[in-house]
């Protein structure tokens, strides 16, 4: 891959945007029991924020999506880095009733984590990052991350 021969503009916000049939439904989920706020809402847009982090939800069907590509999200994995993955199972999947797609487990790689769905099928993978094992490591390019912290 060569590098572009112009530098492209400065970045100010990067944020998915899920397209979802499930707006109210996904808005809840998000609110609720993720922490985001509402920091605009529209019947068929809302924008959320949760600290530094965004995330927007967006009625499929919408206009505002080039025809042809009006379909809920599919395929998609959101990765929310907790200081407490365990305390989140506690209280997503035990005390909320939530169903893990993928139990709480620890990963070679250097996660443990567990993976739910929100209301319009986005995988939700809830992690906290733990020292990998030595076949990883090596493959960090930050030598902290690579120790577990």
């Amino acid at each position: 891959m060569t590098a572009p021969t112009t530098t492209p503009a400065r970045l100010t916000s990067f944020y998915p945007v899920i397209g979802t049939a499930r707006l109210k439904e996904s808005h809840d989920f998000y609110t609720r029991l993720l922490g985001f706020e509402t920091t605009f809402e529209a019947d068929w847009y809302i924008s959320l924020r949760r600290g530094t982090h965004e995330l927007a939800l967006l009625d499929h069907t919408h206009p505002t999506i080039p025809e042809g590509h009006r379909h809920p999200a599919r395929g998609l994995l959101l990765n929310v880095e907790v200081t407490d993955v365990d305390a989140e199972w506690e209280r997503l999947v035990v005390r909320e009733g939530l169903t893990p797609l993928l139990a709480l487990r620890d990963e070679d790689f250097g996660q443990r984590h567990f993976i739910v769905a929100d209301p319009s099928g986005v995988l939700v993978d809830v992690i906290s990052p733990i020292a990998p094992t030595a076949e990883y490591a090596d493959r960090y390019s930050d030598p902290d991350v690579s120790a577990g912290s």
